[in-house]
């Protein structure tokens, strides 16, 4: 990858961005890329400052693992340094308690934002949060090494950081409860298989194949791929007929645009 100054680099989080492309890598490879409230809002902050150029955004993590999950530290009574732990958030009001998820969440929830593409390039470990960022993006590449697995059960947890609707679009519920359910590892060719992976690969062809897809993503004109990402993103929750009227207004909108007639 080109040498960039970064844009955005704290707490375990860079963003590169080049032309169109922005790249966000988790860069604490000795931790696995262990995830904590610092870099979620630092993850969160690389949303807010993308420019408005961008159109594809990268999210790769530096070192064997794309992401070990949560940082076991958040579980230990004095957890981080100058961050309430979670045992002190469980002791809280249900309404505080609920605005610091909300919190959190927002790290996970900007890489579906249809003015932008996101891929999450993986291999190694992508466990708990680790997998709930990658099914955060609009694709995932992964590596031949890849291993997938959402452990929250087996800390009594559930998974809470926006996997979980990706998760059942991708794979159907029956497989998500049992891949939840046990935290089992998936490894790449299920992933393949069911739909988790766009696309698998020898590990180092990895970054090569992420070049490549975003160069075809960038084929296309920005306005028609941002209008079919609203279309599908939306599919699911209408009916045939209401997403034939939605593809009708989309496309009417796109020839005005072509024509010079838009508003």
């Amino acid at each position: 990858m080109a040498s960039l100054v970064p844009v955005l680099d704290k707490d375990g989080v860079q963003l590169t961005v080049e032309d169109a492309v922005a790249t966000v890598t988790l860069a604490n490879p000795a931790k696995r890329n262990a995830q904590s409230p610092a870099l979620w809002r630092a993850l969160t902050e690389a949303g807010r400052v993308l420019p408005g150029n961008v159109r594809v955004v990268v999210l790769r993590g530096e070192g064997k693992s794309f992401s070990a999950g949560l940082d076991r530290q958040a579980f230990t009574p004095e957890g981080f340094d100058g961050e309430p732990s979670f045992l002190d958030l469980a002791r809280g009001s249900d309404a505080d308690l609920d605005a610091e998820i909300a919190a959190y969440q927002e790290a996970f929830a900007w890489w579906r934002r249809t003015d932008i593409i996101s891929i999450a390039a993986v291999q190694g470990h992508a466990i708990g949060a680790g997998f709930q960022l990658a099914l955060a993006c609009d694709l995932r590449v992964v590596a031949e090494d890849v291993q997938f697995a959402m452990r929250e059960t087996s800390l009594g947890l559930v998974p809470d950081l926006t996997g979980t609707h990706p998760l059942v679009g991708l794979v159907g519920y029956a497989r998500a409860l049992e891949i939840c359910a046990t935290g089992r590892f998936v490894h790449a060719a299920e992933a393949e298989r069911t739909g988790l992976a766009n696309l698998v690969v020898p590990n180092d062809e990895l970054d090569g194949a992420v070049r490549d897809l975003t160069a075809a993503l960038l084929a296309a004109p920005r306005d028609a791929v941002i209008e079919t990402k609203a279309l599908l993103q939306g599919a699911c929750d209408r009916t045939y007929e209401a997403q034939r009227v939605a593809e009708r207004a989309a496309q009417g909108r796109r020839l005005r645009d072509l024509a010079g007639l838009a508003d």
